[in-house]
């Protein structure tokens, strides 16, 4: 019996997920957001990660590796939720990649005793991939109950109507869906509910259906410490790859204007330097990973337990390296040279404006100048980094976008993005709707100085008219995916000429103003050529 089958991320086939969002229109944000990450091929949509499968699967690593993908990465919330449920004596199994291992999958219903199936959402914003994965189940085991949670599910039931909520649950078709920002109480509550033939009425954080009705049991909110709950890599030491992810912190220890992420992640709390140390030398031990990617919000807050980090790491001179999510407000000479001494390799900017006046709008507690010279000292130590940007926040003018460009123009961050602000109702900002004059949501919004569709135009010709850094795609790469691409035999030089070549395509439907036109010959064998480095 397996008490809890986990299935990790499923990347959707990309044709399938882009005709769901062109249906939205081809002037709607969403699409429009969509449109700058993917060419066609021969009639068919393709991403970056598919044309790099397709050239890197003549290439000496690829029996190595296989394809490219989130798949690559044992999913942290497998491996965080799996030793939970261990240690409190509950069997666990788990599919890392469902859009891999269907095969593997439907051999895992079909011959064992599976109690529930517990999908991780953590990464959609979309529940197309969700129900393709529950009819999966549906299809090969009608017994095991499927339970949904994760921010997918509180994302929902925050946002939307009651009569929403339960239209969405009913389309979607699980059996059990778990309301809370952590969830690993509940989801072992669950299980000792269902072993012990108990009413779920008792466990708290619920929504499932009887009859025709839902019931939603009691509010308990969760306080899971990390430091108690420490993964057990033993566990996982068969399902290792050369790439980690690793997380040290619950929440964000900020209130930015435009992310509800605190809010519903719950109080900001760190795990212990020792053991982080501790679970590092088992991931070391297995000798395989070469690199981590460090998932927390905020990896270099607060500033002393950072150097405290650093200083573990260059004492232990393992033999992976590492990137994370940074403030670079945070920065200097002696902090970057001791990350450069670590191992890090890249580090991830959520810059989002590189005007005060902005910045302030969003409550961001920074001040630009700490910016430039953070950006400055990652080039001087050959730190590769990733500048994010958002246009549109309220407050936005044709001036304070310009001062953004000036910024990625002058310190030239290793690659960039710019994209349109994400309207949600969750986030702290939308409790200034009134003085900011906010009406809509999501990617249909307008404010006093700026409505979606303009946003959408000024990231259009930002994608177009950027020169002094690259601008790297977001669908299914992101930095952790550049690294992994990296460490498949690439060099950042090649990479950076090969992500050109790809932005190149995708100009050439922007400047034709044909949303489907397809690569030229001549920009398939540039991509082809700049893979090799020749």
């Amino acid at each position: 019996m397996i008490d809890c089958l986990f299935i990790g991320h499923n990347d959707m086939a990309f044709p399938e997920y882009k005709e769901i969002v062109q249906q939205m229109g081809i002037n709607s944000g969403s699409y429009r957001d969509l449109n700058l990450n993917f060419i066609q091929i021969g009639k068919k949509p393709h991403t970056f990660v598919d044309v790099f499968n397709n050239l890197f699967r003549n290439h000496q690593n690829y029996k190595t590796f296989g394809p490219f993908g989130m798949g690559d990465v044992l999913h942290p919330a497998i491996v965080y939720l799996g030793t939970y449920l261990n240690k409190r004596g509950h069997s666990f199994d788990f599919i890392n990649a469902f859009h891999w291992q269907k095969e593997k999958l439907a051999e895992k219903l079909q011959q064992n005793q599976v109690r529930t199936v517990a999908i991780i959402t953590t990464f959609y914003v979309s529940v197309f991939p969700i129900l393709e994965i529950v009819d999966f189940v549906r299809k090969y085991n009608d017994k095991a109950l499927i339970i949904l949670g994760g921010p997918f599910v509180s994302t929902q039931i925050r946002n939307e109507e009651a009569a929403t909520v339960e239209f969405l649950f009913d389309s979607i078709g699980a059996d059990i869906y778990v309301n809370s920002s952590q969830g690993e109480t509940t989801l072992n509550r669950i299980i000792e509910a269902l072993k012990n033939n108990s009413s779920l009425l008792s466990v708290p954080n619920l929504y499932y259906k009887k009859g025709s009705q839902y019931i939603k049991t009691g509010t308990q909110l969760e306080n899971n410490q990390l430091d108690k709950n420490q993964v057990d890599w033993s566990l996982f030491s068969n399902h290792l790859s050369q790439f980690a992810a690793f997380r040290t912190a619950i929440s964000c220890p900020f209130s930015c204007a435009f992310c509800g992420f605190p809010e519903h992640a719950g109080k900001y709390q760190t795990v212990n330097i020792e053991l982080v140390e501790k679970e590092l030398d088992a991931i070391a031990a297995a000798g395989i990973v070469k690199s981590i990617s460090f998932v927390d919000d905020t990896f270099n807050v607060p500033p002393r337990r950072f150097k405290k980090f650093l200083n573990m790491m260059i004492k232990n001179q393992y033999d992976f390296k590492w990137h994370m999510n940074y403030r670079s407000q945070y920065a200097d000479n002696e902090t970057v040279a001791m990350m450069k001494d670590s191992g890090c390799e890249g580090v991830f900017l959520g810059i989002e404006s590189a005007s005060q006046a902005i910045l302030d709008n969003m409550n961001k507690a920074v001040k630009v100048d700490r910016y430039k010279e953070g950006v400055s000292l990652l080039n001087k130590y050959g730190i590769a980094s990733h500048a994010n940007f958002i246009i549109g926040f309220p407050g936005e003018t044709d001036k304070t976008v310009q001062e953004s460009v000036d910024f990625v123009e002058q310190y030239q961050p290793t690659f960039f993005r710019f994209q349109s602000w994400y309207c949600e109702p969750i986030t702290p900002i939308w409790r200034q709707k009134e003085k900011y004059g906010i009406k809509g949501s999501h990617f249909e919004w307008e404010h006093n100085t700026m409505n979606a569709s303009t946003a959408a135009d000024i990231v259009d010709e930002l994608f177009l008219s950027t020169k002094n850094s690259t601008w790297l795609q977001q669908y299914n790469l992101d930095l952790s995916g550049l690294f992994r691409v990296l460490h498949r035999g690439m060099t950042l030089e090649n990479f950076t000429q090969f992500m050109q070549a790809f932005n190149e395509a995708i100009k050439e439907k922007l400047l034709v103003k044909q949303h489907d036109i397809e690569t030229s010959y001549e920009g398939l064998k540039k991509l082809e050529i700049n893979y090799y480095g020749q």
